[in-house]
């Protein structure tokens, strides 16, 4: 069986994703450096992913994008611990949390705080003020979702480690960083530690 290919970029949290749950899985692995901005519409990635974005995935005859699925794939494919649970309550919570994370935390605390309070002045321009301002007000709201799937267990679905956890964990990376999350966190004691938790434990990883 050969090794799974991803094709990404290192500073994607969402290649990230993938190589963290490939990493929790214990499967070696190939990345293949692709920049989505310069590198996306190129026709050979176009095959591998019809929108020009990343990460894709390839694993023998099997070619697969978007994050959710492959790392369902990786999870079902290859032997390892198991990162969905079988109880249906604990994959909806799962679910529930990389749908959060996807659909409303990405843009507000990677992009509208994250990159507006740290990558911006890097790259010599000024925050957006307004931006943040709205960025935080959404933030605020994918926190306290999250904090209500927290107590459920130590995890983001539930007792276990899960594909939730390894989805959420580089954005929150990237967030973290940012000197609006340690108020924005303040009110979400159970999220905090999750954070705490899962920081550790990806400590050791060798992801991009």
């Amino acid at each position: 069986m050969e090794k799974p290919v991803v094709y990404g970029a290192s500073y994607s949290v969402y290649v990230q994703a993938v190589c963290l749950t490939l990493w929790a899985k214990g499967v070696a692995y190939e990345r293949v450096e692709v920049d989505a901005w310069t590198e996306g519409k190129r026709p050979e990635h176009l095959l591998r992913h019809p929108f020009g974005r990343i990460p894709a995935f390839e694993h023998d005859h099997v070619r697969l994008y978007e994050t959710a699925p492959i790392c369902r794939y990786v999870d079902e494919a290859f032997s390892g611990p198991p990162l969905q649970s079988p109880s249906p309550l604990s994959r909806a919570a799962m679910g529930q949390a990389i749908s959060i994370m996807d659909n409303y935390a990405y843009r507000s605390l990677v992009w509208g705080v994250y990159f507006e309070r740290i990558e911006a002045p890097r790259r010599g321009r000024p925050p957006d003020l307004k931006r943040i301002e709205g960025s935080r007000e959404q933030g605020a709201v994918c926190l306290g979702a999250l904090e209500r799937l927290a107590p459920a267990g130590a995890w983001l679905g539930g007792d276990e480690l899960s594909l939730a956890d390894f989805h959420a964990a580089p954005m929150f990376k990237l967030f973290m960083q940012a000197p609006d999350a340690a108020e924005l966190m303040q009110p979400h004691p159970h999220l905090s530690d999750w954070w705490e938790r899962i920081g550790q434990r990806i400590a050791s990883a060798r992801v991009p």
